[in-house]
């Protein structure tokens, strides 16, 4: 992979959270590399590229100013109205500066369709508070020049340090109910891979939406049983949940931006990083 070191300044919008500081360990050896987190630690305090920021209170032009980034990648958290004014923001900087964002965005942008996995030019539609913060986010954004954008949709992403997998193990210490949902047919994927194939977007110069999810569809209760599996031998007991009588789908699948071979992944390898 052809790497220009020097070119790209890369600011991470929630650099401390489970994904973006994923992101930023990939990154930080190829690029200046730039985050922002929320609560204070010391690692983060001493490192001269972080930079606290606080979605609620603090103004982004600053960050903006400090870091100058030719590429922001937004995994901010918190509250909505705040970060839907923060993104209104950094579109002005994208405008006036030689800067491209990727957002990261979610598989709940579809989540008001339930019959069908959903492609890259689909029409978002969601019944959820977070799937239409997502879809507000995303229209804001995919008004700018198309080169200056990249929506990157997510479903469920998985690692043995991600917060879901975390909850797992403490429902088996703790002897509680892991919830599943087993009319939910979803895809997955795994935090690494993730942050290669945001590596590889940033590499190519790509543009536009992506749906980076397994090539494969599993049912989330078959799926986080085959997940407590691999984490416990243990008795474990299951709250099984129906939102619905019927099959539901929450899945995003690619079919005009595929990446790569060596950047998809399957249900299966995403059990096998589990078991790591």
């Amino acid at each position: 992979m052809k790497e220009n070191h020097t070119k790209h300044r890369v600011l991470i919008l929630g650099g401390s959270g489970f994904l973006g500081n994923a992101i930023y360990k990939e990154l930080c050896s190829y690029f200046k590399t730039f985050c922002t987190y929320h609560t204070p630690r010391k690692e983060f305090e001493s490192n001269k590229h972080f930079f606290q920021y606080k979605v609620e209170e603090d103004d982004i032009f600053d960050i903006l100013k400090a870091t100058r980034p030719s590429i922001i990648i937004s995994a901010l958290r918190g509250d909505f109205h705040a970060q839907i004014i923060a993104h209104q923001h950094i579109a002005e900087y994208l405008l006036l500066n030689d800067c491209k964002i990727i957002f990261l965005s979610s598989a709940n942008a579809f989540d008001g369709y339930s019959k069908y996995p959903s492609y890259e030019l689909d029409k978002t539609l969601s019944e959820s508070i977070y799937g239409h913060f997502k879809i507000k986010i995303e229209n804001l954004l995919l008004r700018l020049p198309k080169k200056k954008v990249v929506v990157v949709r997510l479903p469920m992403v998985l690692g043995a340090q991600s917060p879901r997998v975390k909850e797992i193990k403490q429902h088996v210490i703790d002897k509680t109910a892991v919830e599943i949902f087993p009319n939910i047919i979803m895809n997955v994927t795994t935090d690494s891979k993730v942050t290669q194939q945001i590596h590889y977007i940033i590499n190519r110069n790509k543009t536009g939406i992506f749906h980076l999810g397994s090539t494969d569809l599993v049912h989330h209760d078959e799926f986080f049983k085959d997940i407590v599996n691999s984490v416990s031998t243990n008795h474990v007991v299951y709250k099984h949940v129906y939102t619905t009588n019927e099959d539901r789908y929450l899945a995003v699948l690619p079919k005009f931006n595929k990446l790569p071979k060596h950047l998809q992944i399957t249900s299966s390898e995403v059990l096998e990083e589990l078991k790591k």
